[in-house]
């Protein structure tokens, strides 16, 4: 038998950094975010003989490990093993000979929850073999942990439940760790257009979100009135923004996308570079109205809003650079699996 299971990537539209502790656990984050039609994804094989081979190729790793109830964390392919590790223990799941297999269609490190999505991709393909009973909530919770907690991986909660839920959603993140995932009904015509407004280019250089991440959290722990106050007008942004997307109203959002850019660059050291501000420039130069790194920043991929008359143009100049435009939309369903029983068909 094989599973197989594909898990949306998102674009932070507004709040990102709210859902990242201690912030979320002292003042409660709200998060607007999106998911496109650009995936992680994962194929689980049975085999026979005694070995769990594990071929990751956003890692860089092919391994293989006799069979086993827990398989070591020690940075390879550490996503994967992580969540064999509590599917197994939590759930009582007696080890048997298996090849899995995982991939992403961007970067690590782009902005866009790489990391994140692939944990909800893999765990779900866990839940179809297996028939775990688990749903949306549940399988971005555990998701959460296995990253969070169980690797010690820095980061916030809503790129977990982005992928588990998919669409367009307005997401509430409060204390002790409990979220509510409100997902909107945007008219087909807003999303046309936003998708029409909206150019994504990555820089061509991957981010340390990790070091950008806790400093954030020790900016908010150690009580940076700056940086606290910068955060609170973009919490704030995701109530605004989900007000003039949901009437599509472009201009504000646009306005809105602007402003939450300008306060994230005040949230930590290292969130902008000479390599973000120079495309910024070519862009802006070009036609773009505004933009907003996604993600922690650093690096990764930034969204310029555009009038559409004038997207190629900019897209023309940015291409000047190095690294690339990439083109997407917005998708509405969130993580799924499946599997095929039928493999003699598949090899075929």
């Amino acid at each position: 038998m094989i599973i197989r299971s594909k898990a949306p990537l998102r674009l932070g539209l507004a709040g990102g950094g709210s859902d990242v502790s201690p912030y979320s656990d002292m003042f409660g984050g709200l998060v607007l975010n999106a998911t496109i039609n650009l995936y992680a994804y994962c194929t689980i094989e049975e085999t026979s003989g005694s070995s769990i081979c594990i071929d990751s190729y956003d890692a860089h790793c092919n391994l293989t490990y006799d069979l086993a109830e827990s398989l070591p964390i020690d940075g390879q392919a550490d996503l994967v093993k992580g969540v064999y590790n509590r599917v197994v223990r939590d759930f009582g799941i007696t080890p048997r000979p298996f090849r899995i297999t995982t991939w992403n269609d961007a970067p690590a490190g782009s902005g866009l929850g790489t990391s994140s999505t692939m944990v909800v991709c893999i765990l779900k393909a866990f839940v179809e073999w297996f028939s775990l009973p688990m749903g949306d909530y549940e399988i971005a919770r555990l998701a959460y942990e296995i990253e969070r907690k169980d690797l010690c991986l820095s980061g916030g909660k809503q790129d977990q439940y982005a992928a588990a839920f998919g669409g367009f959603n307005f997401i509430e993140f409060l204390p002790d760790d409990r979220v509510i995932v409100n997902p909107l009904k945007v008219k087909r015509w807003i999303a046309d257009e936003l998708e029409s407004s909206l150019l994504l280019f990555f820089t061509g250089k991957s981010r340390d979100g990790a070091s950008i991440i806790d400093q954030q959290r020790k900016n908010t722990s150690s009580g940076n009135a700056r940086a606290i106050e910068a955060m609170h007008k973009i919490k704030q942004s995701a109530v605004d923004m989900k007000a003039a997307l949901l009437k599509g109203d472009m201009n504000e959002f646009c306005s809105i996308l602007g402003s939450s850019w300008e306060n994230k660059k005040k949230m930590a050291e290292g969130i902008t570079n000479e390599t973000i501000q120079h495309a910024f420039d070519v862009a802006m130069a070009a036609g773009a109205r505004t933009g907003k790194v996604s993600g922690a920043g650093g690096g990764g991929f930034i969204m310029f809003f555009v009038d559409p008359p004038c997207k190629k143009r900019v897209e023309d100049a940015l291409s000047a650079l190095d690294g690339y435009v990439l083109p997407f939309l917005f998708t509405d369903g969130g993580a799924h699996g499946w599997k095929i029983y039928d493999t003699d068909t598949i090899n075929k």
